[in-house]
């Protein structure tokens, strides 16, 4: 007997290394947004950004960014969230 449901297939490492580098450009690109927010001109306290998770580009699919979690290069923070591990 067949199974109905096809097992999904592992991401290659190719798709893997360009979903983190696109992760790490779009929460790079978030954390200076943040910074260039109203309260952070010249005159300001100069706060650095507090965006530490972010939604992750969804030109990946969701079985790229668990595959990431396993391999522990991401962190899922709840709620479609993910975050850079700590190295």
């Amino acid at each position: 007997m067949v199974d109905s449901e096809a097992t999904p297939e592992l991401p290659s490492n190719k798709e893997l290394k360009l979903a983190m580098k696109a992760f790490r450009k779009r929460l790079k690109l978030t954390c200076l947004d943040d910074e260039s927010g109203m309260g952070y001109g010249a005159t300001s306290s100069g706060q650095r950004s507090r965006v530490v998770a972010i939604e992750p580009p969804n030109q990946y699919s969701q079985a790229v960014w668990q595959e990431l979690v396993k391999q522990g290069r991401l962190k899922h923070d709840g709620g479609g969230l993910y975050s850079l591990i700590d190295t």
